[in-house]
Order: structure tokens, then sequence, then C-alpha cells
């Protein structure tokens, strides 16, 4: 077993400790939002006994900000879970505490069909011992779409619609039942059909118990006369109805309505995402658009086909970004908790 961090407030001889996650990149088996996230937390002893009297995981997550300054990255932990604790470590022993856990409806998605979309998101191991208290091993989280979502994105790349970026937002989208300090928008470059309309697709999911929020906002384009605005609807799933509905119909049809009914969208105002750095709501139907467009590995493309969306890469360089963005945030971000806003 390699242990990947020395708890460094203990010091030298202090135990050490390595989460391993049953959902991680590239293990084939990603978790869900709202699904059980399982795995096995290794400590091992130093050169003495030590109690510990607290392990905590936390969920962590990249996030994008728009502030004064221009658009700022930081990290954002997002839920706490205490998975053990209250026992001794034997000096030079070994221990192992499996956990179970269930993660936030509103996790946000970071890999469709086995690709990452160029989301990060870890889990960081703390744990409480000797009266101190040391942010351990920070792991690679993967989420996989729950049906719904998957159906949804599926008839989009039916319709012709083809992936851009994905990122997180730091804020709310007013109007809805967001739970989180942050939302996830998918990208999409526009189906044949609608490309004299819009410019891009973005698609935001508020899962919770009972099915999904489903937010679509349209970036249009403008006429000779007419400035180029957002639009910005939302509609209701059920976890239920995955099976029982034709996907490409309903999903073409909200486009439709997203596209067509530009007059409506002034009345939407309450759907307008909240810059907590401002004080205030920005809604989209007036054109200011708080300029959402530079997520980390652009360029992964999904690809429309019979079988719905396949993801691919865009060229080699498009995928080492993405390696770099992951790389950089697991190996040198230990120590910016406070970077972004940390929920705490």
């Amino acid at each position: 077993m390699v242990f990947k961090r020395l708890l460094g407030s203990l010091g030298v001889g202090g135990p050490t400790v390595d989460t391993v996650l049953d959902a991680a990149p590239g293990s084939g088996s990603a978790a869900v939002p709202g699904g059980a996230l399982t795995g096995r937390v290794h400590l091992k002893g130093g050169g003495s006994d030590f109690d510990i009297s607290e392990i905590t995981l936390e969920l962590i997550a990249r996030v994008e900000a728009e502030t004064e300054e221009g658009e700022q990255h930081g990290t954002v932990a997002f839920e706490r879970y205490v998975v053990g604790g209250g026992f001794r470590l034997a000096a030079e022993t070994e221990q192992v505490v499996p956990f179970s856990v269930v993660l936030p409806w509103e996790t946000p998605v970071s890999e469709l069909y086995g690709q990452p979309l160029g989301i990060v998101l870890g889990v960081r191991t703390e744990l409480a011992v000797a009266g101190a208290k040391d942010k351990g091993d920070l792991d690679p989280l993967a989420v996989g779409p729950l049906p719904a979502q998957e159906a949804i994105l599926e008839a989009l790349g039916q319709l012709g619609f083809g992936f851009r970026s994905a990122d997180l937002e730091y804020g709310r989208i007013g109007g809805t039942g967001q739970q989180l300090p942050f939302y996830q928008e998918i990208e999409l470059s526009p189906a044949p059909q609608y490309a004299h309309a819009v410019n891009e697709i973005e698609v935001t999911f508020l899962a919770h118990p009972g099915g999904l929020e489903v937010v679509l906002e349209a970036d249009k384009r403008g006429g000779m006369f007419t400035p180029g605005h957002d639009a910005l609807t939302r509609f209701t799933v059920s976890h239920e109805d995955v099976a029982s509905r034709d996907w490409a119909a309903e999903v073409d049809g909200w486009v439709r309505q997203l596209v067509e009914h530009r007059a409506a969208y002034g009345t939407h105002a309450s759907y307008g995402h909240h810059d907590p750095y401002a004080g205030g709501h920005h809604g989209h139907h007036d054109g200011h658009h708080d300029g959402h467009r530079s997520g980390p590995g652009m360029g992964t493309a999904i690809a429309a086909g019979a079988a719905g969306l396949a993801v691919g890469v865009a060229g080699g360089l498009v995928a080492a970004e993405v390696v770099d963005e992951v790389g950089d945030f697991f190996e040198g971000d230990d120590d910016e908790d406070d970077d972004g806003g940390d929920e705490g």
C-alpha cells in the first residue's frame, strides 16, 4: 500500500492515510447523483499509538465565479460526512475503515459514457487525531448521469446538438429548488435546424428525490436591428418517466418552445442567475449574460448519432488540457480551500 499523504500537523512519526474510492475516474463504476459513494480509508500507524477521534470525508468541486475583477476559479466544499473514529491506531499497524455515504442529488455529472466532461470533483479525507485536524488524502471523484439525465442528453444528441463544454458556476438560479451553492452548465452547439436562431443551448439539471428540474438557456442570435439575448425556461421530469416517454420528441418540443416564444422571456426574470458578488439577480432576458464560456478542457465533442450522444475528442490537445486541469487540481490545490469562497 502506497500512502499518499503524511499528516503534516502531526509531524514525522504520525499516521498516514490513503482513501480508495470505488467511484474513481477510470474505474468503470462511477457514482450517480443521489446514489451511494463507497470506498475504504486505509490508515497506517506511525511511531507511536494515536487516538483517531474522527474521520471525515469532504466533497470538493472546482467552480467558476463572476467577480468584479472578472472570472475567478476556486474550490467549494459542498458536503461532509463523518465515516469513522473513536478508536486507537496502534504504532506501525494498518487499519481499514469502509464507508458508504449518499451523494447530494445535485452532485454534478463529471463523465458521460465513461468519458470525462472536464468537471473537477474530489473527495478529501480529514483526520482528527490527538486534538489536531489534518486534511489528508484528496482523491478524484467520478459521477455519471442519472437515467433521466442520460435520456435527455441522448435525445439532444439525436436531434443534432453537439457538446461544447461543461462547467460549474458559483451562484444560484432563481425560481428553482437549487440546494447547492453552485450549478452545472452543459453547453451545446445548436442542431442544424436551430443554428439560424441560437448560438448555443445550455442545459442545467437540478435533481431531487422526485425527479429533475431541467433548465434550458438559449444564447440567441440577434437580427439586424435586434441585439442577441438569452432566453431561459424550465421543465420538470419524474425519475419514473424515463422508459415511457419519447424523449427526442419531448426535448425537441422544449427547444422549440425556448427558441420560438421570444416575447415571453421578458416575464422570466425570476430565473436569472444570482451573482453572489454583486448582490442581485441578473435575468438573462436582457442581453447581459454573465459569460460562462470557459470551462476546463474545451472542445470535447459529443457527436450526434443513431445511438445518441457518443463522446469523442476533437484532437489530442484537448484531452491534454483536461488532464492538466484535473492534475493541477489534485496535485497542487490541497491548500487552496479558501480560494473560491468555501462553503465550509
